[in-house]
């Protein structure tokens, strides 16, 4: 039986959708005026403020400030996180993730978490505890309830922005 030296090729438009998709990264320099721009930059100026008060004195030695520290630095990382994927809108380019759902899960938990971790941080401050790291931990403390009030307000907001996404 003969064979057919016959060779079909086909293209494929993966590596025009490849060079179309990695051009250069937008730059919204919007987000920053807007009031969730602006709380969120709060909640990372104030946040380091938190974790950097509570890390400069002897906290590994009471649990109460390490809880403190530990939601502290995580949504300090997630936030710093959050504010690159909104300001290189890098969201308008994985349409797949609900950023909107998104959004109000991450802002919903740091403001529990923080609430909590606030009123520990607060109520674990004493005299009597350590009076050379008094007013560090007392800092930490009050920046910690306006730290909570800025992811308060982004809650809002992302919670109005899910609600208007859903009605859709």
């Amino acid at each position: 039986r003969p064979r057919s030296h016959t060779v079909t090729t086909t293209s494929s438009s993966f590596t025009a959708n490849l060079s179309a998709s990695s051009s250069t990264l937008a730059y919204d320099r919007e987000f920053l005026r807007t009031l969730p721009g602006l709380l969120m930059v709060t909640e990372i100026v104030l946040g380091l403020l938190v974790w950097t008060l509570i890390a400069g004195t002897e906290y590994f030695l009471y649990p109460a400030f390490g809880w403190v520290m530990f939601v502290a630095v995580f949504y300090w990382v997630l936030t710093i996180f959050f504010l690159i994927i909104y300001m290189t809108m890098t969201y308008t380019r994985i349409p797949q993730v609900p950023w909107t759902t998104v959004g109000l899960c991450f802002n919903g938990s740091a403001f529990v978490l923080y609430l909590i971790a606030a009123i520990v941080d607060a109520s674990s401050v004493t005299k009597e505890l350590d009076s050379h790291n008094y007013n560090s931990w007392a800092a930490s403390s009050f920046f910690a309830f306006v730290v909570t009030s800025c992811y308060a307000g982004n809650t809002y907001f992302s919670f109005i922005s899910w609600q208007s996404r859903t009605l859709q």
